[in-house]
């Protein structure tokens, strides 16, 4: 079993108020082996991400490492990365050392639904595996669900497990947008699927970033726990002997022609 804490926090424009409330969240972890927090992290979406994007050794990304190193849970969480013309939107993976194991620019960008977050954001190009807590974590940041090659090749790649980090916008059929797609992107690759979104922050909901939904996904597509929209953590487990126990009786990986 692997355990696993879904920290479904609200995210403050401010950097500070963010991580402080990591540290609450990783406090409220206990026996968690891998926490994982939603996408920007950092700070809310908006033109403010260009002047508070960090390298990943600036103090954002350290206080990270430097919480899961106290608490001794490795860490999941969605950064701004300074690039060379406008920002990278990175999730960066920490082992419980506090040692950057990591870091996955996000390969689709939000140019849907109204939205045009490549006029700030630059895109990555690398699927990217890591391992912790023991696991191989196939890393997707929110946009990124819609595209089933991507989780496909995360999969040729040796994951083990899907972590989906969002800041998922609101909107009409938008929230069953999402639980559809992360339980079918946990279901056609037979994969337990963690995947956080930001809770609702009332203080900056005129953006409409954060729907919340946190939830597990098992891999037959059943949600094994869902946070609902509040603020919230909960501790789940992942058991790898279901994912062996599903994939003899739906073998479609096998199956695969093209």
């Amino acid at each position: 079993m692997t355990r696993i804490a879904l920290c479904q926090i609200p995210v403050s424009p401010d950097p500070s108020v963010n991580l402080k409330r990591v540290r609450e969240a990783l406090a409220a972890s206990a026996g968690a082996d891998l926490a994982i927090f939603p996408e920007a992290t950092l700070t809310r979406y908006g033109r403010r991400i260009t002047g508070l994007a960090e390298p990943l050794d600036g103090p954002f990304v350290s206080g990270l490492a430097e919480a899961a190193r106290e608490h001794g849970t490795a860490v999941i969480a969605g950064v701004f990365e300074p690039g060379e013309d406008r920002v990278h939107n990175t999730a960066v993976a920490i082992d419980g050392q506090g040692a950057l194991k990591a870091a996955y620019r996000k390969i689709h960008l939000f140019d849907s639904f109204g939205a045009k977050e490549s006029d700030l954001v630059a895109p990555g190009a690398e699927p990217t595996v890591v391992e912790l807590a023991g696991v191989r974590v196939g890393l997707v940041t929110c946009y990124d669900i819609r595209f089933p090659e991507l989780t496909r090749a995360l999969v040729d790649k040796g994951a083990e497990l899907f972590a989906v980090i969002a800041a998922w916008g609101s909107g009409p059929l938008k929230e069953d947008h999402w639980v559809t797609l992360v339980r079918a992107r946990a279901l056609e690759n037979t994969m337990w699927t963690a995947a956080v979104g930001q809770a609702p922050n009332p203080a900056e909901s005129s953006d409409g970033f954060g729907v919340g939904r946190s939830m597990l996904v098992d891999p037959l597509g059943v949600v094994r726990s869902d946070l609902g929209t509040g603020p919230g953590v909960r501790v789940v487990e992942v058991d790898d002997e279901w994912t062996a126990t599903a994939r003899a009786t739906l073998p479609c990986l096998e199956h695969r022609v093209l």
